[in-house]
Parts: C-alpha cells; structure tokens; sequence
C-alpha cells in the first residue's frame, strides 16, 4: 500500500467516523482488534448526527467524500446480499449531484476533445446537470446548414485520476479487511471494489455510453411509447458526448403532467411494459431509471429516457430464467419458479425442491390481486434474498443490477399510478416471451445455439492435437526419448477419443 493510498484510507476514515457511519457497523461481527477501532472511531463522531439513523449516516458520509465513494455507495446499493436490505434501500438514494465546474474551462475542454468539431457547437449554456463524473449543457449544433438544439456532456476536468487515486485505496483497504477480518471475505469486498472499477471504467468513456445509445435505439426501433436521443458521433468523444436535444416533462412533476393532459395511468403502464421489454426479450435495459432520467412528451405522451452511463446485461439463459420466475409469480406456480432455480444450478441440488417452492409461496400469495399501493418491492426483495440466503443460493452479480433497476422502475411506476397492479401489467410481455421460448421460434434459437457450441467444440480439436504434438517435440528434443513413436502414437489415440467424446457431446446437446 502506497503512502497516499494510506492516508487518503485515514481520512476517509475519519469522515465517516466524524459522521457517525460506524453505528452501522456490528461489532461481534469483528474480530477483537477491529472491534477496539470501531470503539475508538466513534469517540469522534458528532453530536448532531445521533439524530440519525445509521444508514443516513452513511449516505451523508459518502456524499461528504466526494464522487468515487458516492459510486461505491451507489455499487452497495446494488448488493443487499452484502450490506442488507436496509441499508441498501437507503444508498439507492444517494444523489449523485455536485456543484458544476467552472464554466470557463467548457470551451477548451470541447477543443480538445473534438478539434475543429468543437467549432460547430454554438450558443452554450450553463450547465443544467451536474453529476459526480460529468455535467451538461444545452447547446445549438450547426452543421450542413441545419441547426438543432443538443444536449453536451463533458467529463469533470481531473475527474479520472481522482477515481483512479481512490480505486487504489479501496483495493488496499479491501485487501486488509479480507486479511485482518476473515468473517468479512464471504462479503468478498475486492470483488465488489472490482464491480466498481469496471463501472466507472465504462462511465468514464463516453464513447460507450453513445454505444449503449446506439444499441438500445436498434433494439427498440419498432417500439411504440419509448423514446431516446440520438447520438452526434462527429461531436462525441472520449471525454464528450453530444445527443439530440428531448423535450419533455420530468416524470417526477406528476402536477405538471396532470396540467399537460397526459394520462398518468397510461405512462405507468408503457415505463413497466419497456423496461420488461429491454430487460427479458432484448437481454440489454437502462439500469439507472430513476425518475431524474425520465420525462414524458407531453405533444405524444411518450416516456423519454436519458442519461445511459450504466447499462444492464443479461444472457438469454438469464433472460429465460427471469422471465419463468415473474410468470411463475403471475400464474402462482410456485413449483415451476423452484425447479427453474435447480434446473440453472442456483439452488444445490442439496436443497429439497419442495420446501424451496413453500418458501416461494410465502413471498408470493401476498402480492396476488393487491395493487402496488400495498406492495413494498424492497420488503419483497429483502425476503427473497433471505429466502436464497436460507437454501444456499449464491447472489448472482448479472441479476442484482436487473432487480435494483426493477425496484426503481416499480417506484416511479407507483408514483404515477398508485393503484397499478404490476403483475397484471407485466404478464402481457412476460407471458408472449414464455409462450414464444416454447414454441418453434425458441426451440430453433436453442437448436442454433448448441450448434454453434457444437461447431466450437469441432473447431477446437486440431489446435488440441497441434498443441499436443508440439509438446512432445519439445519434450524428445530436450530427453532425447527412445520412445517417440510410441508417444505419437498414443497421442493420436488420445486425439479420437476426444473426437469420440466431443461427438458425443455434441449428441446429448441435441438430444
């Protein structure tokens, strides 16, 4: 650990003790010399913080420390399989608001992010955003004689060293909880310091969130209901991102909504319906809806989305899987959600099926036919991450995000319309994914896909021989071996049993 790893360590452990964050902290969960640090830190904390909670101490520490750690707070947020649902729910609120950069600097970062293309935007404003990593302007593009209004972000000056600099301690301070706290290394907290990293890797190129713009306007061309602005890739770069200017009304202003006409029951409904869209039939969703990012057209009554910074991936299988549990949820078979978790090896075979399935049924007979008014996701989630935790089921890092972003999407549709049933609304697009995956259309996708495994694995044995055959040369040259016929020969033996084997395989996939 260097020097200034150390100390930047030391003071944000004097922050968060001085804001009394290590209340959240239980100490026989410790060993006995950390436990006599969480002691000595909370001799500093501040009277005027014991009015709090503990998770909102938390969130006020981290807020205090600065971008990279409400990012590392906003990753926990994501982990209630780590830091418990409680405190998970109070992170996801962290606002990821800072006061913007000096104006000044905006015209030199825009040169020299895009040379000669930064001429071509004009009429820039104050920034009307301004987040932990970038903020935006509004701005007129002119170009080929036709002007048009477009949203600019530009990185903060600095801002990539300043999370390199604090990634750095949080792999030290990682390390020495994983070394000095072994009760801690099932919360594997490198890991999650690793999930951070790749994160604001990916934020800090703005070049992937235009992708991430690109990809999801392909996805949902045909779409009705569902809008996104358009990438400017001459006046997008590393550091810069320029898109199309959307009109809209915040989704959060429900009064201004009401006063432009636009029927609120109708937006929940289309921002449930798409993001189940993204999420189970193109495997590929915006993961940070929260309402600060939405607005509707009050000319279309469509939900408009920005900011694509963190995005969400699941596979097919994935896909699959999410879309049997919520239809099993929707037509109560709670038998079917329990075996599709041990038929995907989530759930030990150890574990008995059907008191997992009991399991399930207490979560979901509550949630039948009672409106979203009187439904509680987060209480919901805690139980089932309970439940899993019960009959040993892993946290799956490719669900966590899609269940976050499932929460928020929920919150905001709640809040357009609090009678929305969500199972009802969600089983027209959970149920035609179902019905499709077992008609033809799903079984010709499974048959190509373990074609192409097939086709892989095929593809894979003359490199296997090569490599073989080469090792051996290497291995007579060296020993000089009387027996370099007979090892040839065994290793062309060895060779068609793999084929034997490989075929096979490629047999039982299809079978």
């Amino acid at each position: 650990m260097t020097i200034a790893a150390t100390f930047r360590l030391m003071r944000a452990g004097f922050i968060l003790a001085r804001a009394g964050a290590l209340s959240i902290v239980d100490p026989m969960a410790l060993p006995p010399v950390m436990r006599g640090g969480v002691a000595f830190g909370r001799l500093f904390e501040r009277r005027s913080i014991r009015t709090l909670g503990p998770e909102d101490r938390l969130r006020t520490a981290l807020d205090t420390l600065g971008p990279t750690y409400v990012k590392l707070g906003q990753t926990f947020a994501t982990r209630p399989d780590v830091v418990g649902t409680a405190v998970a729910e109070n992170l996801s609120r962290l606002q990821d608001k800072m006061a913007p950069f000096d104006p000044a600097l905006v015209p030199v970062l825009l040169k020299e992010a895009l040379h000669e293309k930064a001429a071509d935007l004009t009429e820039l404003s104050a920034p009307i955003a301004a987040a932990s990593i970038a903020q935006v302007h509004f701005a007129t593009l002119a170009r080929n004689g036709v002007s048009g209004k477009v949203a600019v972000k530009i990185l903060r000056p600095g801002i990539k060293q300043r999370f390199r600099d604090d990634i750095e301690s949080f792999y030290a301070g990682a390390a020495l909880a994983e070394r000095w706290a072994p009760s801690l290394r099932r919360l594997r907290p490198t890991d999650v310091v690793k999930t951070l990293d790749r994160s604001a890797r990916l934020e800090l190129d703005l070049r992937l969130e235009a992708a991430a713009i690109s990809e999801m306007a392909e996805n949902i061309k045909d779409d009705e209901g569902f809008v996104i602005p358009e990438v400017s890739w001459d006046h997008t770069a590393e550091t810069v991102l320029t898109t199309s200017w959307v009109e809209g009304i915040p989704i959060r202003d429900l009064a201004a909504l009401d006063a432009a006409g636009l029927d609120r029951k109708a937006l929940s409904v289309t921002l449930l319906q798409s993001f189940l869209k993204h999420a189970i039939r193109d495997g590929f969703f915006h993961a940070d809806m929260h309402p600060g990012n939405l607005f509707a057209d009050p000319k279309t009554g469509a939900i408009v989305a920005v900011d694509f910074g963190i995005m969400g991936r699941i596979t097919r299988r994935e896909r699959r899987f999410l879309a049997d549990i919520l239809y099993g949820f929707i037509s109560r078979n709670y038998r079917m959600i329990a075996q599709r978790h041990f038929d995907i090896g989530y759930v030990p075979k150890t574990q008995s099926v059907d008191d997992f399935a009991l399991a399930l049924r207490s979560i979901g007979e509550p949630l039948q036919g009672r409106s979203a008014r009187d439904i509680s996701m987060a209480k919901v989630l805690g139980q089932l991450f309970q439940t899993t935790e019960l009959f040993q089921m892993q946290a799956r890092p490719e669900l966590v995000l899609l269940q976050k972003s499932m929460v928020l999407v929920e919150g905001v549709s709640r809040a357009l319309d609090p009678d929305l049933n969500i199972w009802t609304v969600a089983e027209p697009v959970v149920g035609d994914f179902v019905r499709r995956e077992a008609g033809p259309l799903g079984r010709i996708e499974d048959l190509k896909e373990r074609a192409e495994v097939a086709v892989d694995t095929i593809g894979r044995l003359p490199s296997l021989l090569s490599r073989a055959e080469a090792a051996l040369d290497d291995y007579d040259a060296d020993k000089r071996s009387p027996q370099r016929k007979s090892t040839q020969r065994m290793v062309v033996i060895g060779f068609w049993l793999l084929v034997v084997i490989a075929v096979a395989l490629i047999v039982k996939l299809f079978l």
